[in-house]
């Protein structure tokens, strides 16, 4: 049987095969960010104030918190034919063998854990900024690299040379040039230059390369770049710039709909927001859009809605449109242009979700990756020898198109198998959580898993001791039971504290190795 494969219902867009600094800086002069990045990437590979002349293909780190570098340094290294690894900032030298003035002791560190001499890891090492004074003494700077000269024209990256990856991730030149031209259309249309975006979202991280680096590029929008998210800087920044327009993550909706900083500014400007990066829930936005439709006249724009991705699509492959951000509140959207999908019910891909049900969600188009770098295995259980990517995220299809993320297949509860994200939504209307993870827990007396909360409290003062804690845990399950089917109670426990995903499922087994779960629960951080 023909497996079932759903197209976008949007125009179809001509995929380019050229690299992601000719796409953006082809049709216009180079102008603020082109010239400059040009020099850099001349610095780069060119002048021997670097002390290790880069080449084609070779691989840079940037590690730096949000700037106006940004732009400059990714697409002035993509011009000089590099390939780009982007690290978080909060990482410490261990982490980064594993992938600012307190920046460059992590990054000496981290060379000196990989066995190079202080002299060799000097040479590896670019500033960013002029001022860090003690820290930078005897290494280069940017302003070094830019004052050199200039690349006359950027590396190209013609036909085939397109999947050339642009990051050691092997997401290539023609997956980044495909998802800017498919969002166009997509996301809201701004005044070239008059509308500006807030740009909060970490710039190591493909959401905000995409969305924050590249798509403003394409539209002429301002960005407005915040160093990280602190939530009087965000409102400030709103109120001052008159920001339209932010991508966001589910934690910001909760400061919006819940912060006391938010009355003491000005945020009528502030029309469209679109989420990503982990589910949004309905309750959270109606939130949201009650509070700030509060201040405005009537009449007044406030549309909030999501998309989908994954850093192996580079990332967007679904919009939930601002028109139909209130009538299809939940849904992810739809599938954006040129691409295809399936929704699969078994693991090898023989068996099709049936409509209105749920399967594991396929991607196919070109904005899938090359593969995972150095790791064959990887990349086969995850990309399908025709090409089509396992996003390992649960999903339904609806009659119009529309698509709603259920959860990850690995993660459903096996206890009357439901969703974490269903709790996990509900969990984020809290008055008193910040942010909320629900995972399933073994249960040795019930034979099965159990769902158990780990919720962040928003006034962590409160909670300080155990007696605390348990309070809080207590009450948050109580509230949940006045609000779900019986099926869907805690019975794991509810734990306050840090949430950190990845580790949460240890932490739960350590937990039930010391006798802390059963169908009670005790909360611990």
């Amino acid at each position: 049987m023909a497996p079932r494969i759903y197209s976008s219902e949007w125009p179809e867009v001509p995929i380019r095969s050229t690299s992601i600094f000719t796409r953006l800086f082809a049709s216009q002069a180079p102008g603020d960010v082109g010239e400059p990045a040009l020099s850099f990437g001349y610095g780069l590979r060119d002048h021997p104030a670097t002390r290790a002349s880069a080449k084609r293909g070779d691989t840079i780190m940037i590690y730096s918190p949000n700037s106006i570098a940004w732009p400059v340094v990714l697409h002035g290294s993509v011009a000089a034919g590099l390939r780009c690894t982007l690290a978080n900032s909060a990482y410490n030298s261990r982490d980064w063998l594993m992938t600012a003035e307190e920046g460059i002791p992590t990054v000496k560190a981290m060379f000196t854990e990989l066995g190079l001499s202080k002299a060799e890891s000097d040479k590896r090492i670019i500033v960013l900024r002029n001022d860090l004074h003690w820290a930078a003494a005897g290494l280069v700077t940017m302003e070094d690299l830019l004052s050199r000269g200039t690349l006359e024209k950027e590396e190209q990256f013609e036909g085939a040379a397109a999947n050339e990856p642009c990051t050691c991730a092997t997401t290539t030149h023609q997956n980044m040039t495909t998802v800017v031209d498919i969002s166009v259309d997509t996301f809201p249309r701004l005044r070239a230059g008059e509308q500006p975006m807030i740009g909060i979202l970490p710039l190591y991280h493909i959401y905000g390369v995409s969305n924050l680096l590249n798509f403003p590029l394409t539209v002429a929008c301002p960005v407005v770049v915040q160093t990280r998210f602190e939530p009087v800087q965000f409102c400030a920044n709103i109120a001052k710039y008159k920001i339209v327009f932010g991508f966001i993550v589910p934690p910001i909706l909760v400061v919006l709909a819940r912060h006391p900083v938010v009355d003491s500014y000005d945020l009528s400007s502030l029309e469209y927001m679109l989420s990503g990066a982990a589910p949004l829930g309905s309750e959270l936005v109606k939130m949201v859009k009650k509070r700030l439709l509060s201040k405005r006249p009537a009449g007044a724009k406030c549309f909030i809605t999501q998309g989908y991705g994954l850093t192996e699509t580079s990332p967007s492959t679904h919009v939930l449109g601002f028109a139909d951000s209130d009538r299809k509140i939940g849904s992810i959207g739809t599938l954006m242009a040129t691409l295809k999908a399936r929704l699969v019910g078994d693991d090898d891909g023989a068996v099709d979700a049936a409509d209105g049900q749920p399967g594991e969600l396929w991607i196919y188009g070109k904005t899938v990756m090359k593969g995972y770098l150095n790791n064959v295995s990887a990349t086969k259980n995850a990309i399908t020898p025709d090409g089509w990517f396992k996003t390992g995220d649960v999903a339904i299809r609806d009659s119009e198109g529309f698509y709603y993320i259920v959860d990850r297949r690995k993660e459903l509860i096996k206890y009357k198998v439901f969703p974490p994200a269903e709790l996990e939504a509900l969990l984020l209307t809290h008055p008193e959580i910040a942010d909320a993870a629900v995972i399933g827990v073994d249960s040795i007396e019930q034979a099965t898993e159990l769902p158990r909360a780990y919720v962040v409290p928003a006034r962590p003062d409160q909670v300080k001791t155990p007696a605390a804690k348990a309070a809080f845990g207590a009450s948050i399950a109580k509230w949940v039971e006045s609000r779900v089917a019986k099926h869907k109670f805690l019975r794991g426990g509810a734990a306050a504290g840090k949430i950190l995903r990845r580790e949460l499922r240890d932490l739960a087994k350590a937990e039930a190795a010391r006798g802390e779960i059963n169908t009670g629960f005790k909360a611990r951080l």
